[in-house]
């Protein structure tokens, strides 16, 4: 049985963007968009700030917050199956 909560995509991209501005590498703009579950791993998705379709500096940023999300958010939650 899991500990974890059931928890609908946009409560939980609430909480995901309360996290982002709150945290010492915010970016303006930085914002998670949607969600999705693989394999008990929440897959956070957003804007990734390239340039021409090629990386910045933004995108590693973001790329990190997404991780990071991922990896304490997927220990509480899962997304409510619809």
């Amino acid at each position: 049985m899991s500990d974890k909560k059931v928890i609908s995509s946009l409560d939980l991209l609430m909480i995901a963007n309360q996290i982002i501005q709150e945290h010492d590498d915010y970016i303006e703009g930085m914002r998670a968009d949607s969600v999705e579950e693989k394999d008990g791993v929440l897959v956070f998705k957003g804007e990734y700030f390239l340039d021409n379709g090629i990386p910045t500096p933004k995108t590693t940023a973001v790329f990190n917050m997404f991780k990071y999300l991922a990896h304490h958010l997927s220990k509480e939650f899962t997304l409510e199956v619809k």
